[in-house]
C-alpha cells in the first residue's frame, strides 16, 4: 500500500489502542501514523508492538482500507517486528541525528519507505545528510516539541529558521516539502489555521494531527484557493502560446520556474 501522491493530513494514533487505529482509518486522514513512541507508556510498549503487528497483518484491514498506515517506531525491536508486514506503508524514525542511523534502519527494513524526524539541534545541523542518506528516505520532518525543548525556544516563531532549514534540505535532496509538526491544542482550531498558513508560507506542505477535528482545517489550509488555481491556469495557458519568458497583461512575469510552480498548484488542487 503506497501513500497518496500528495498527502496533506497525517493522523497520529496511539499504538496501544488498536480499536482507535481501526477507527482512524475512516477518519478522512490521508495517512494514519500508529505511534509506538511518545503516545505509549513504557509498560505498554510490548503490547503496542504486538497489537500493531497483528493489525498490519490482518487481511481485512489491509484489503479494506485504502489509507496508508505508517508507524512511528520506538526502537530496533519495533523495526524488526514490523518490517515486511503487508499493511505497513512507511516508518517514522524519531530522534534521528545522523545519516548512519537511517542507513541502519534501512538495512533492517529493506524496501520500507522511511521518514526521519529531526528533533534536536544536532539533527538540524545534519539535515541534508539525513535527507539524502538512503534511497528509502521519502521525506523528513521536524519533531517540534523535542526540538523546542532542546533549543530552549519559548515562542513558536523561534523555530522558523529550523523549519526553513529542513525545507531547504528536503528539496536539495530531491524530496517532497516537509510536513508540519503537530499543533498540540486540539480545541484551538483558529490557532491551527493561522499556524498552517504560516507554515505554508515557509514552504511546508501538509501537517500531522493528533485529533480528527484538526483534519479539515489542515486540508483547507494547504489546498490551493480558487484564486490560486485560476492564476495557475492563466500561467499554463500563456506558456502554451509563446516560448520563453514573458509577462502577462497584469504584469506577472512567466518563465520556466513560474510554470513549474503553477503545475504543482494544479496537481495539488486535483489531488481528489
Amino acid at each position: 500500500m503506497s501513500s497518496p501522491a500528495v498527502a496533506l493530513t497525517w493522523l497520529y494514533v496511539p499504538g496501544d489502542r488498536p480499536e482507535v487505529v481501526r477507527k482512524a482509518l475512516g477518519s478522512g486522514a490521508d495517512v494514519v501514523i500508529v505511534d509506538l513512541e511518545d503516545a505509549v507508556a513504557p509498560d505498554r510498549k510490548g503490547y503496542a508492538r504486538t497489537a500493531t503487528a497483528e493489525l498490519l497483518s490482518d487481511p481485512v484491514v489491509v484489503d479494506a482500507s485504502a489509507v496508508p498506515v505508517h508507524v512511528r517506531v520506538h526502537g530496533e525491536d519495533d523495526v524488526k517486528a514490523l518490517a515486511g508486514l503487508p499493511g505497513l506503508s512507511g516508518m517514522r524514525l524519531p530522534k534521528i541525528t545522523h545519516a548512519a542511523s537511517v542507513q541502519h534502519v534501512a538495512a533492517l527494513a529493506p524496501g520500507v519507505p522511511l521518514y526521519p524526524l529531526l528533533e534536536s539541534a544536532l539533527a538540524i545541523e545534519h539535515a541534508y545528510s539525513i535527507a539524502g542518506s538512503h534511497h528509502a528516505v521519502r521525506g523528513v520532518a521536524l519533531g517540534e516539541a523535542d526540538l523546542r525543548a532542546d533549543l530552549g525556544v519559548r515562542d513558536d516563531a523561534g523555530l522558523d529558521w529550523q523549519r526553513s532549514r529542513v525545507v531547504t534540505a528536503a528539496r536539495a535532496a530531491g524530496l517532497d516539502p516537509p510536513v508540519m509538526s503537530v499543533y498540540p491544542d486540539v480545541r484551538d482550531l483558529s490557532g491551527l489555521r493561522s499556524s498552517c498558513a504560516h507554515g505554508r508560507d515557509l514552504g511546508l506542505l501538509g501537517r500531522a494531527a493528533i485529533h480528527p477535528r484538526q483534519l479539515p482545517v489542515i486540508e483547507r489550509a494547504f489546498r490551493p484557493t480558487s484564486r490560486e488555481v485560476e492564476a495557475a491556469q492563466e500561467i499554463l495557458e500563456a506558456s502554451r502560446t509563446e516560448a520563453g519568458a514573458q509577462a502577462l497583461p497584469d504584469g506577472r512575469f512567466v518563465d520556466a520556474a513560474v510554470v513549474a510552480t503553477a503545475e504543482r498548484v494544479l496537481a495539488l488542487a486535483r489531488r481528489r
